[in-house]
């Protein structure tokens, strides 16, 4: 079993940064595979980055606003946040598949692949 902890959420007007945490432990060893989605109510979960087999991905929104980061001696990882917009506002949550240490080829960007899930941190972003 993984357990997954997101935070870093919070209040923070247009233009603002974050950064958010994923703290994963339980059957975590080493570089793990991982993804960060992010949900606003009615609407389904949206991919927004992955840090997947030694390479990282991001959704166009996020690209060149947000980074991908982590510490693998805290099992932890972030996601840097810049020049945030009201439409950034969502509920973040990181994910990792059912393999967190696999090296096959799977669709980073696609939410079932992720078996485990953080309860998640809110971002607002006012305007």
């Amino acid at each position: 079993q993984v357990q997954l902890v997101e935070s870093g959420g919070g209040l923070v007007q247009a233009g603002g940064s974050l950064r958010l945490s994923c703290v994963a432990s339980g059957r975590i060893f080493g570089r793990f595979n991982m993804a960060w989605f992010r949900q606003v109510p009615g609407k389904a979960r949206e991919f927004v980055a992955a840090d997947s087999r030694g390479d990282t991905y991001y959704a166009d929104s996020a690209k060149g606003r947000f980074a991908v980061s982590r510490d693998n001696t805290k099992r932890t990882v972030y996601l840097q946040m810049v020049s945030l917009k009201p439409e950034d506002t969502a509920v973040y949550y990181c994910g990792v598949p059912t393999d967190p240490s696999g090296t096959s080829y799977y669709p980073v960007s696609v939410e079932k692949e992720y078996r485990y899930w953080g309860q998640g941190t809110q971002v607002t972003v006012s305007s």
